[in-house]
């Protein structure tokens, strides 16, 4: 599994996909490595004591803006929190690329029960920062009473959303952002988020699974200028 390219800067050519999800193990996180591997529907997963690991699983777990899905509770919650008054220490808030690397730290420290150790390490937090700074990455805040309490980011290229991470420390402080956001998206003419891997969370705002051809099929079609 080696890769072809030819400095931290040049487009990478990833081998061919292989039934496990694992692309390729190595390389680097440069910028052009990582957007590389987006363009080619591959992402880097692994703990901070490995090797860099590249993954594209298949299926892929995706939204589209037609399968869309608020649950009532949520859209309940979202009318009674936008009435609120601006003085309300209950309020929640909410910005984008406020503040990026804090929300990466916030994703990796939060306590999940399904996992034993974070893969988003300082490694990859500083990799995405750089991604940031260049207008790739980006970030969503939810506040309260001036604090962050919740929060997602990824990587955005032409009408694709690469979704990564996301921690909430209030009730529907990360589904409020997200609903936001991809509303907001796909008004504005996004096409897909992608979600990686099945998740109850994404599931019931109405993700999908769907075979990587086809999941390639519009990364291609998608990020193109």
């Amino acid at each position: 599994m080696e890769f072809t390219y030819l400095d931290e800067t040049q487009f990478v050519k990833f081998p061919q996909f292989t039934s496990s999800g694992i692309v390729a193990v190595g390389g680097n996180l440069s910028p052009g490595f990582l957007l590389s591997a987006y363009l080619q529907g591959v992402f880097p997963w692994y703990n901070a004591d490995e090797q860099i690991t590249w993954w594209s699983p298949n299926p892929r777990f995706v939204l589209f803006p037609q399968d869309l899905h608020i649950p009532k509770s949520l859209k309940r919650f979202l009318k009674t929190n936008d009435k609120l008054s601006t003085v309300d220490k209950t309020k929640l808030t909410f910005t984008q690329n406020a503040c990026f690397k804090k929300v990466m730290q916030n994703c990796a420290n939060i306590i999940r029960p399904d996992q034993e150790s974070t893969w988003i390490h300082n490694e990859m937090i500083e990799a995405y920062s750089i991604l940031h700074e260049k207008g790739y990455a980006h970030s969503f805040e939810t506040w309260q009473n001036d604090h962050l309490v919740g929060g997602f980011y990824g990587v955005m290229l032409g009408k694709i959303f690469f979704g990564e991470s996301m921690f909430s420390k209030v009730a529907n402080s990360s589904k409020a952002v997200f609903v936001k956001f991809a509303q907001s998206f796909f008004e504005n003419g996004g096409r897909l988020i992608d979600s990686q891997v099945y998740t109850d969370h994404m599931a019931r705002f109405g993700a999908k699974n769907i075979s990587r051809d086809s999941y390639l099929h519009y990364v291609k079609e998608y990020t193109q200028k």
